[in-house]
């Protein structure tokens, strides 16, 4: 395992070094569990009263917050507490798995698709009819890539992943395990006679930008017909779904348990919160926060946050919540 010096750690960062440790740093660690080789954050003043029973021998720490280090202890003081952990987690990343060849003999490799030059395809893998896979792509033990689906330079997919036929991959994605690409959107209608449904075929497909995350066990459904868009630098939680049709535009983030029903359009960084659920048909226009749990039945304005079930403007929310709780006050104050 490697260890830095404050010092080292400290150019890194290009922080602002307060006191001094001789500890060699093997990582970092929550301000609470962290051992005297640990370098912890201190990401609010919250955590300031932590700061003196913590074993860590180093803490990054925002520029505005005062605080004395302490005996052989040592503060990094950052701009950005977060964005700077982010640099040090790197430091400590350990390897990915190893690929002892590049390409297991146990992969199924069609004989008309085309790999690029530094690919990895682990054991089980299965590569379909035509496809194409960009220079540096990785496929880990166990992914499916069907007819005619092209992945571009340096994408990671982890094992149990599908991506179905005609889909189209960005550069630079991570697909993390069990990621569902191009599946059947869900279309269904009454049959004429009541008895039973009419399923409606999905011809479409899936277009996946560049630098796209997404999380384990979640799902993007190929288009009734043209194509289901994830834009560039999205990042997608574990558990969302993706409907049929649906368009998100750049650096949109959808937290776990999310969803985005058929033909919903997302403008630029579009944040959704964790199990919010998104009615078909809706725009919701760029900059717009949809908070955690609410369900939007309407188009949502660019730059506004909305709360509730169905979701309005939060500020408005928020005081509809307070007054029922000063109702529900002065009912049990009359009775």
């Amino acid at each position: 395992m490697p260890s830095y010096s404050i010092r080292e750690i400290n150019t890194i960062l290009k922080g602002e070094l307060i006191g001094d440790t001789t500890q060699k740093i093997e990582g970092p660690e929550e301000i609470q569990k962290a051992s005297t080789n640990h370098i912890t954050l201190i990401g609010s003043t919250k955590y300031l009263k932590y700061w003196a029973a913590s074993k860590a021998c180093a803490t990054l720490i925002d520029f505005n917050v005062d605080m004395e280090p302490g005996d052989n202890r040592a503060l990094i003081k950052v701009k950005n507490v977060d964005l700077a952990m982010a640099e040090l987690l790197k430091l400590f990343n350990p390897a990915t798995p190893v690929f002892d060849i590049d390409i297991h003999p146990t992969a199924v490799v069609h004989e008309t698709a085309k790999i690029g030059d530094g690919c990895k395809i682990g054991a089980n893998c299965y590569i379909g009819k035509d496809v194409a896979l960009g220079k540096g792509v990785t496929l880990y033990p166990n992914v499916c890539v069907f007819d005619e689906t092209s992945v571009g330079d340096s994408t990671i997919i982890w094992s149990g992943t599908v991506i179905r036929e005609r889909c189209m991959i960005g550069s630079h994605c991570i697909f993390h395990s069990n990621v569902s690409i191009g599946a059947d959107g869900f279309g269904y209608r009454p049959c004429d006679d009541g008895k039973g449904l009419v399923k409606i075929p999905q011809i479409g497909n899936v277009i996946i930008g560049h630098d796209v995350e997404i999380g384990a066990n979640s799902c993007v459904d190929r288009g009734k017909f043209s194509a289901t868009i994830v834009g560039d630098g999205c990042k997608i939680d574990n558990l969302v779904q993706i409907a049929h049709n649906s368009i998100m535009g750049r650096s949109c983030i959808m937290a776990g348990h999310s969803g985005l029903a058929g033909s919903v359009t997302l403008g630029d960084g579009v944040i959704i919160g964790g199990s919010a659920s998104i009615k078909d048909h809706t725009t919701i226009h760029s900059g717009a926060t949809v908070c955690a749990g609410s369900g939007v039945m309407n188009d949502v304005e660019a730059g506004k946050t909305v709360l509730g079930y169905p979701a309005q403007d939060a500020r408005d929310m928020l005081k509809q919540w307070a007054a029922v709780r000063q109702l529900v006050k002065c009912k049990k104050t009359v009775s």
